[in-house]
C-alpha cells in the first residue's frame, strides 16, 4: 500500500508542477538605470569613494540581468565619460565590482551636458535603448553645477524617464526638486556622505516600484481559483474597473465583477480544475481613455491541490530559511561596515587632529616671526625718522634766521634810499617852480586870445558863404525846381523800396519758411536742403508707409482709421476736397502719431500747431493764423494741418470770460475753415470736445473717438515696447543692457492685467524706465524683480495724476488763456 501512496504523491506533485509551468509566468521588474556620478572636481576624493561605495552596494541588491534589469554608470566632469554601458554586466556582484573599480574623472561640474549625452547616446533608441521598458535616472551630486541643469532634465523627463535625486546636502532644494520627478518626498533625498547607507532600502523600493511592469498579472493558481492583481490605474473618485472572466471554450458563458476605483486586486473562486480562462479588466475612467487588459490563466488540475499546498509550504519553509541567513549576513556585514566606518572616521579624526595642531604650531612660529621682524622694521624707521626730522629743523632754523638778517638789512637800505629820493624831488620840484612861475602865466594869456579871435573869424567867414549861397539858390529858379523834383523821387523811391521789401518777405516766408505756430512740419525748406541734402533726399526718395505702423489701436478703432487713411489717400490720388476730422480722447490715446502716420501714408506733409500757442496772442492770432492758411495753400504735395489742444481758442461762444482778442481770432479761424480745401486738410484734436463752439464741430466732416486701451490693446503695447526699448538693445549692438531669464511673455501679460486706465504714452514711459532702471545697475541685468517695482511705481504714479485731475474737474471751467 506504501508504494501506491508514493506513487500518487509524486505523480501529483509532477502534474501540480506541469500546471504551474503551463501557468503564467511570475512578472518581474525590468527597465534601463543610469546612474549619473558627480566626478568633478567640486567633489573631494573622501566623498567620491563614499558615494562610489553607496552606488555599488545599491546595484547588488537589485534583480540585474538579461531580461530584467540592466545599468549603466556616466561620470559628470567637464566632458562626460561612460564607465559602462546597458548590457555590459550581466549580474550585480559585476556592476557593484565595476562601479568600485571607476576613478574620479575630475574638472568643471557640467550636469546639463551629462544629461543631453544620456540622451543622446544611452536613453535614444538609435542608442540601443530598449523600446517599452522603463528607464530611471539616479542622480548622485553634492548640489552644484557649472551649466543649466533644467531644460535637459525635462527633456529626459519628457522620454518618460523616471529621476530621483541623491543630494550630499549641499544643494538648493528649489533646483532639485523641480528636476526630481513628481511626487518629490519620493524621488529626493537629502543626506549626509557618511550616512548613505541610511537610504539604501528605501531607494531600492523605490527604484523597483518604478520599473514594475504596470500589466495585469495572476498568483495563487489553483485548481478552483487564482488571484488578479494590477497597478493603480485609477482612484476612488475618478472612475471604477469592469472585471470579466469566461472559459476560453465557452466565452457566451462570461462573469463579471464590478469592482471600485481604488482596487488593485480580486480572486476568484469556484472555477473549474484544468481549465483556460480569458480574464478582461477594464478601466472605465472620467477623466482619460484608458485601455483594457487581458490575461489568460490556466487552473491547476484537482488531484494536484494536496500536493501542490505541500510543495508550497516546503518552498516557502526554505525561502524563510534562506531570508533568515541572508539577514544575519547582512547584518554582520553592515556590523563589519559599521565597524570599519567608526575606525576610519577615528582615523581621520585623529589625522585632522594632528594636523590641526601641527598648522597651529607652524601659524603661531610664523605670526612671532613676522611680530619680531614688524618690530624691527618700526624701531629702525622711528630712528631714521627722528634722525631726519632733528636735522630738517636745525636747517630749518637757520634757514630763518639769515631770511630775517636779510630782510631787516633790506628794508633798512629801502628806507634810506626813499627817504633821500623824497627829499631831492621836494627840492628840484620847489626849484623850477618857482623859475617857471612867470612864463606859464605868460603862455596863458596868449592861448586865450587867439583862441578868441579864431572863433570871431569863423563866424563871420561861415555867415558871409551861407548868406552868399542862401541868396544865389533864390535868385536861381532852375536850380530850387531841381531841388524840390529830386526830394519828391527820393520820397517816392524809400516808400516803393519799404513796400516792395515787405511783400518780398512776404512770399519769401509763405512759400519757403515756416509760420511762427507751426511748431513741427515734414516740409522741406531752401535752409533745410542747404543745411541737410542728404536727409532731405531720403525723405523724398522714401516709400509711404502703413498708416497704422507702431499704433496700438482697438479692433473697431483701427478699421475706421484705416478707412480713413485709405479715403484720404486716394482724395489726393484724385485731387479731391479732404475732409476735416475731429479726434477726441484722453492724452496719450495716440491722436498726434496717428496724424504723422496719416500724412505720411497719404503722401503729403504735415505740420502740427497747438492751440495753447494761438490764445494767449489775442489780434496778433489772426494775423498768425492768416499765415498758416496762406503757407498752408501753397504746398504742392498737400498739407495736413493738425492742431492739438484745439479748445484752448476754439471754445463756446457762451463763455462769460473769452476777451474780445479770443472772440475776433475764433471768428477768423471760424471763416477760414468753413470752406473744404484741396490744398490742405484741417484735424483738429483735443481732451474736452464739448468745450469746442458749435460752429466748429458743424464744419467736422468725420469725429473719431481715441479710447483708452484695453486688456489685448495693453498687452500689444506692453509687448511693442518691451522689444523696442529692452529686447532690441539687449540683444543687438553693444549696449551696456542684458536681461535676466525669465517667461517674457507671461511677464508682458501680467503687466498689462495691472495697468489697467492708463494710456499709451505712460506704457511707453513705463518701458524707457525700466531701460533706465538696467543703465543704471552695477552689472546692467534688468530683472524680473527691478520690472515689477518700476511698474508699481507707475500705478502709485497713475492714481496720483487721477487724483489730481478730479481736483482739477471740481474747480470752475476757465479759458486756456485764463487757466494758464
Amino acid at each position: 500500500m506504501l508504494p501506491w501512496t508514493v506513487l500518487g504523491l509524486a505523480l501529483s506533485l509532477r502534474l501540480a508542477r506541469s500546471g504551474a509551468e503551463r501557468g503564467p509566468p511570475a512578472s518581474a521588474p525590468q527597465g534601463d538605470l543610469l546612474f549619473l556620478l558627480d566626478s568633478s572636481a567640486s567633489v573631494s576624493h573622501y566623498e567620491f569613494s563614499r558615494v562610489r561605495e553607496f552606488l555599488g552596494r545599491l546595484a547588488a541588491l537589485l534583480p540585474l540581468g538579461p531580461g530584467a534589469l540592466r545599468a549603466s554608470l556616466v561620470h559628470v566632469g567637464s566632458r562626460p565619460h561612460t564607465e559602462f554601458p546597458f548590457g555590459q554586466h550581466s549580474s550585480g556582484s559585476a556592476i557593484q565590482d565595476a562601479i568600485r573599480a571607476a576613478a574620479q574623472r575630475m574638472g568643471d561640474t557640467n550636469t546639463g551636458l551629462a544629461l543631453a549625452y544620456a540622451k543622446e547616446q544611452l536613453f535614444a533608441k538609435a542608442a540601443g535603448a530598449r523600446p517599452g521598458v522603463p528607464k530611471v535616472l539616479v542622480w548622485v551630486t553634492d548640489g552644484g553645477s557649472s551649466d543649466p541643469v533644467g531644460p535637459p532634465m525635462q527633456e529626459l523627463k519628457d522620454l518618460g524617464v523616471t529621476v530621483f535625486v541623491v543630494s550630499t546636502g549641499r544643494g538648493n532644494l528649489l533646483e532639485l526638486s523641480a528636476a526630481a520627478s513628481a511626487p518629490a518626498e519620493k524621488h529626493l533625498h537629502f543626506v549626509d556622505v557618511d550616512d548613505l547607507h541610511i537610504i539604501t532600502q528605501a531607494l531600492r523600493g523605490s527604484i523597483l516600484d518604478a520599473m514594475w511592469p504596470h500589466q495585469l498579472r495572476a498568483s495563487e493558481v489553483t485548481s478552483s481559483g487564482f488571484r488578479l492583481a494590477w497597478p493603480p490605474l485609477l482612484t476612488a473618485d475618478s472612475g471604477y474597473y469592469l472585471l470579466e472572466l469566461a472559459p476560453s471554450a465557452e466565452p457566451g458563458t462570461a462573469r463579471r465583477q464590478q469592482l471600485p476605483g481604488n482596487a488593485t486586486g480580486w480572486a476568484w473562486a469556484g472555477l473549474d480544475p484544468d481549465t483556460d480562462y480569458d480574464v478582461a479588466l477594464v478601466p472605465e475612467s472620467n477623466v482619460r481613455l484608458l485601455r483594457p487588459q487581458h490575461l489568460r490563466v490556466r487552473t491547476l488540475p484537482g488531484h494536484a491541490k494536496e500536493a501542490l499546498s505541500l510543495a508550497q509550504m516546503q518552498e516557502q519553509t526554505l525561502q524563510l530559511e534562506h531570508q533568515a541567513k541572508l539577514k544575519e549576513y547582512e547584518a554582520a556585514v553592515e556590523q563589519l561596515k559599521g565597524e570599519q566606518v567608526r575606525v576610519q572616521a577615528e582615523e581621520r579624526r585623529k589625522t585632522l587632529s594632528e594636523e590641526t595642531r601641527q598648522h597651529q604650531a607652524r601659524a603661531q612660529y610664523q605670526d612671532k616671526l613676522s611680530r619680531q621682524r614688524y618690530e624691527d622694521q618700526l624701531k629702525q624707521q622711528q630712528l631714521l625718522n627722528e634722525e631726519n626730522l632733528r636735522k630738517q629743523e636745525e636747517s630749518v632754523q637757520k634757514q630763518e634766521a639769515l631770511r630775517r638778517a636779510t630782510v631787516e638789512r633790506e628794508m633798512e637800505l629801502r628806507h634810506k634810499n626813499e627817504m633821500l629820493r623824497v627829499e631831492a624831488e621836494a627840492r628840484a620840484r620847489a626849484k623850477a617852480e618857482r623859475d617857471n612861475a612867470d612864463i606859464t602865466r605868460e603862455q596863458i594869456r596868449l592861448k586865450a586870445a587867439e583862441q578868441r579871435q579864431t572863433i570871431l573869424e569863423s563866424i563871420r567867414t561861415a555867415g558871409t558863404v551861407f548868406g552868399e549861397g542862401f541868396q544865389a539858390f533864390v535868385t536861381d529858379w532852375d536850380k530850387v525846381t531841381a531841388t524840390v523834383a529830386g526830394l519828391t523821387l527820393l520820397a517816392i523811391g524809400i516808400y516803393s523800396a519799404k513796400n516792395a521789401t515787405s511783400a518780398i518777405g512776404r512770399y519769401v516766408e509763405t512759400r519757403l519758411g515756416k509760420p511762427s505756430l507751426v511748431r513741427e512740419t515734414s516740409r522741406i525748406t531752401v535752409l533745410e536742403l542747404l543745411r541737410h541734402p542728404v536727409q532731405v533726399s531720403r525723405r523724398l526718395l522714401s516709400k509711404p508707409q502703413d498708416a497704422l505702423e507702431g499704433i496700438v489701436l482697438s479692433p473697431s478703432l483701427e478699421a475706421r482709421v484705416r478707412d480713413i487713411a485709405i479715403a484720404t489717400r486716394n482724395t489726393r490720388k484724385n485731387r479731391s476736397v479732404y475732409r476735416n476730422i475731429l479726434m477726441y480722447g484722453p492724452p496719450g490715446t495716440g491722436k498726434t502719431l496717428f496724424a504723422k502716420k496719416l500724412a505720411l501714408h497719404s503722401g503729403m506733409d504735415y505740420a502740427i500747431m497747438t492751440g495753447g500757442d494761438v490764445a494767449p496772442m489775442g489780434r496778433d492770432g489772426v494775423t498768425a493764423m492768416h499765415k498758416v492758411f496762406d503757407w498752408a495753400n501753397t504746398s504742392r504735395r498737400g498739407l495736413l494741418l493738425f492742431v492739438d489742444e484745439a479748445d484752448a481758442f476754439l471754445r463756446k461762444r457762451a463763455t462769460e470770460k473769452i476777451s474780445e482778442d479770443l472772440r475776433a481770432t475764433l471768428n477768423a479761424f471760424l471763416h477760414r475753415t468753413g470752406q473744404h480745401s484741396s490744398k490742405f486738410m484741417l484735424v483738429l484734436a483735443t481732451n474736452q470736445p464739448e468745450q469746442l463752439d458749435w460752429a466748429i464741430n458743424d464744419r467736422i466732416g468725420e469725429m473719431v473717438g481715441f479710447e483708452l486701451p484695453r486688456r489685448e490693446a495693453r498687452e500689444r503695447l506692453v509687448r511693442l515696447y518691451f522689444d523696442e526699448y529692452v529686447l532690441k538693445p539687449a540683444t543687438e549692438g553693444k549696449q551696456r543692457l542684458k536681461l535676466a531669464q525669465f517667461d517674457y511673455g507671461k511677464k508682458c501679460s501680467e503687466i498689462a492685467q495691472l495697468t489697467e486706465g492708463m494710456s499709451g504714452r505712460e506704457i511707453s514711459q513705463l518701458a524707457v524706465a525700466w531701460q533706465a532702471m538696467a543703465y543704471a545697475s552695477e552689472d546692467g541685468v534688468l530683472t524680473e524683480a527691478m520690472m515689477d517695482a518700476r511698474v508699481q511705481d507707475a500705478i502709485q504714479q497713475h492714481k496720483q495724476k487721477m487724483q489730481w485731475l478730479k481736483a482739477e474737474g471740481s474747480r470752475p471751467l476757465l479759458p486756456s488763456s485764463q487757466a494758464e
